[in-house]
């Protein structure tokens, strides 16, 4: 159709029973950025292969975000995709030892850990554990 876009992709390592395989995922899944005008966002809109548009209210912010991120990416390091989690959201933890667990966030630490509040007994107990690891539950 001629309209830019951006699809920031990370690699991972997946497993299909015993093969190891890299595969290149979207970093924000379900979202591909497009620059047009509108008639080309309707466009798009049209081809059924868009679920929906979001209308951005500062372009220029989102812009530098996208710069950001880019500039992240070329670099090499592993970009690793966090919910964005704030305190006292109920969340899952959804892989390691602690799968299945939930709770609430309780705090905000430095590199990215936080404190999961568990309620058991009428008493809270705190574990430390990874944000990469949580999921937000509805």
């Amino acid at each position: 159709m001629g309209m830019n876009y951006y699809l920031p992709l990370v690699r991972k390592v997946c497993y299909h029973g015993r093969r190891k395989v890299a595969v290149d995922c979207p970093l924000f899944p379900s979202y591909v950025f497009l620059w047009g005008t509108r008639d080309q966002a309707y466009l798009a809109d049209q081809t059924r292969r868009v679920a929906s548009l979001l209308n951005v209210a500062d372009q220029n912010k989102l812009q530098w975000e996208l710069t950001n991120i880019q500039l992240a990416l070329s670099n090499g390091p592993v970009l690793d995709p966090h919910p964005f989690l704030q305190k006292g959201m109920r969340v899952e933890v959804r892989a390691g030892p602690f799968r299945g667990l939930q709770g609430l966030v309780e705090a905000r630490r430095a590199n990215d850990r936080l404190i999961l509040q568990v309620e058991t007994f009428g008493r809270a107990v705190s574990l430390e554990i990874d944000g990469s690891l949580l999921d937000p539950i509805d």
